[in-house]
């Protein structure tokens, strides 16, 4: 499953994104990237495809990309490095003279980082046309793909009463139990930020509330320094954890075969629709149809009914434009229990702000 964890370097890495943009271009390295791209090609471009943060147990990348490369006639050998959103971009930036990465999954508000970074290229897929403005890049080269809440994920063999709630998190009764990834270096922990500013009163252009949350769960001594896995969940070493719902049954189901129950808790009080991104490398030519398709294809029926299963909400389902079949839904939580959800444009939120917010505002 995707590690949202930066390195002990990740100030380095925050620092060299440097939000000045070159000029945008539609070709790189004489490619057009404006034009249409070539199909017959695309079996042998995807023959190999090496990616940053594109786990195939993540959301079912890896479903995804057989039936692609299937489609196309291909069998792609599929390699990945597992990073951070910051990280992808960073990378995909160093290696532009010599571009190893094709494509990456970002959390969207890391979408206009890229862009302004001028790693992606200017083009966008017929299918982009189904999203809405803030979820797609201005010029092009990112698309949200599918969605996640920020949910409890509580192990009940450990904890008798779970927390229904942000506010119930406060109570003494969790102390030391719950763990979240932090939002200095996780996509996953930014999400977490979102969703407890709308929880206590805030906005995308207010996340003041969640660092007094914050400030105060870290007080109560309710946090934890366990790392958040599944198997400090498993073990009850963390027995409260704070993930996508998405990953929340994921680990629900496979700890089900240990004996272990777990419930995925989506808080009474509030929680945001976080959408996950694809970008695809501008610099890597030499992959510029394979890539150009497969942006077009993860937002296709097929593609978008793929992360369903998993148990993640289609973007285009999300915006009201697919229908899906029952089993699609078969790992989903209730319809009802997505009542205290919220969408917001995420894409609002400077992702590099929430990591300088945090250090200042919570840990300091």
């Amino acid at each position: 499953m995707k590690n949202l964890y930066l390195s002990a370097a990740s100030a380095t890495v925050l620092a060299m994104l440097s939000l000045s943009a070159c000029g945008a271009s539609g070709a790189s390295g004489g490619y057009d990237w404006s034009a249409a791209p070539d199909t017959s090609k695309i079996a042998a471009q995807g023959a190999d495809l090496p990616t940053y943060g594109l786990a195939p147990d993540w959301a079912n990348y890896g479903e995804v990309i057989k039936a692609f490369c299937a489609k196309h006639g291909g069998t792609c050998k599929h390699t990945d490095t597992d990073m951070s959103s910051a990280e992808e971009i960073q990378r995909i930036d160093a290696e532009k003279s010599n571009p190893v990465g094709t494509a990456g999954d970002i959390g969207l508000m890391w979408g206009p980082v890229a862009e302004a970074k001028d790693v992606v290229p200017s083009y966008l897929p017929p299918s982009a046309s189904k999203l809405k403005n803030w979820q797609k890049a201005g010029r092009g080269g990112w698309i949200a793909t599918f969605v996640g809440v920020p949910a409890f994920v509580v192990n009940t063999d450990k904890v008798v009463n779970p927390p229904k709630s942000w506010a119930d998190l406060l109570k003494p009764e969790y102390k030391g139990m719950i763990a979240t990834k932090n939002p200095a270096s996780s996509g996953t922990g930014q999400a977490m930020v979102a969703a407890a500013a709308i929880a206590n009163g805030g906005s995308a252009d207010d996340l003041a509330p969640a660092y007094d949350y914050f400030r105060k769960l870290k007080d109560s001594g309710n946090l934890s320094d366990v790392k958040m896995s599944e198997e400090s969940l498993e073990k009850g070493e963390a027995p409260i954890q704070i993930n996508y719902d998405f990953n929340g049954l994921s680990q629900k189901n496979a700890l089900k075969t240990k004996n272990v129950n777990v419930e995925v808790i989506i808080p009474a009080d509030g929680s945001v629709w976080s959408p996950s991104g694809l970008i695809i490398n501008k610099y890597n030519t030499a992959k510029g149809d394979f890539l150009k398709s497969f942006l077009d294809y993860v937002l296709s029926d097929e593609a978008q009914i793929l992360f369903a299963k998993f148990g993640a909400r289609p973007i285009r389902f999300l915006n009201g434009d697919l229908r899906l079949p029952a089993d699609a839904r078969a790992n989903w939580l209730p319809d009802a229990a997505y009542a205290p959800v919220k969408e917001i444009e995420i894409t609002k939120i400077d992702p590099e702000r929430i990591v300088a917010d945090w250090e200042a505002k919570v840990l300091a």
